[in-house]
C-alpha cells in the first residue's frame, strides 16, 4: 500500500473506520444495520421485490441458531446476530470468490471481527465450538435461501451449498432496507439489553 494512501471509510455517524486497523471506538451499531441492510447477499441474484440483505440474512441465522441451541446464553446469540457485521463496511462476496482472494482478505475481514466483537462486550475471537454452531445456522439459511431466493432445486443446493440434518419450516420474504434495519436493530436492542443485566 502507498504511503498516505487512503484505508479509511467514513460513515454516516460521522466516524472514520481504518480497515486495515479497526479500533471498537469507530464502531456504532447503527453504522452496522445501516450497512448490512443495503448490502445483497447472493450478488442481488435473488426472487422478490427488494433484494436480499445481509441483515435481513443475519436476523434468519441467529432465529435457526436458536433453534439449533435451545439452552446457548444471550452473548452467543448476539455473536450469532454479528456473525457477518464485518460486511456493513467490506461487502459480501460469495463464498467461492472468497477464496480466490486468499488470506488477506481474510485478515482484514477477522480484525474488523475482532474490533466489533469488543466493542459489543464479546471476546475478541469466539470458542471454537461458538464459530462451529454459528456456521451451522449460517449453512442452514444459506441453504433455504438458495433453494427459496437464488434458484437452486433441492439437490443443486445440497451439492454444492449445503445439506442441513433438519430444515427449518421458514419462508423468507424479503425486506426493505428500511425494515431490514429496523429488524436487524430491534434484535440486537433485545440481546444486548439481556447481556447487560447479566
Amino acid at each position: 500500500m502507498k504511503k498516505n494512501q487512503r484505508a479509511w471509510q467514513r460513515m454516516l455517524s460521522g466516524r472514520r473506520l481504518d480497515l486495515l486497523e479497526p479500533t471498537p471506538l469507530d464502531i456504532e451499531i447503527e453504522d452496522i444495520a445501516h450497512g448490512l441492510s443495503r448490502v445483497a447477499r447472493w450478488n442481488g441474484q435473488t426472487k422478490g421485490k427488494w433484494p436480499y440483505s445481509v441483515a435481513d440474512h443475519s436476523v434468519l441465522v441467529e432465529d435457526i441458531f436458536c433453534q439449533q441451541n435451545e439452552a446457548i446464553s444471550q452473548r452467543w446469540k448476539l455473536a450469532c446476530l454479528l456473525h457477518d457485521a464485518p460486511e456493513y463496511v467490506i461487502g459480501d462476496m460469495i463464498t467461492p470468490f472468497k477464496h480466490f482472494l486468499g488470506e488477506y482478505y481474510r485478515d482484514i475481514e477477522d480484525r474488523l471481527c475482532t474490533a466489533i466483537h469488543i466493542r459489543f462486550g464479546l471476546p475478541g475471537t469466539l470458542p471454537q465450538w461458538v464459530q462451529k454452531a454459528i456456521k451451522t445456522a449460517d449453512k442452514t439459511a444459506a441453504y433455504l435461501e438458495a433453494t427459496q431466493m437464488a434458484g437452486f432445486d433441492e439437490s443443486e443446493a445440497k451439492r454444492h451449498i449445503a445439506n442441513p440434518k433438519q430444515i427449518p419450516d421458514a419462508i423468507i420474504h424479503p425486506l426493505s432496507p428500511d425494515k431490514a434495519k429496523k429488524a436487524y436493530l430491534d434484535r440486537f436492542k433485545v440481546l444486548i439489553k439481556s447481556l447487560d443485566q447479566n
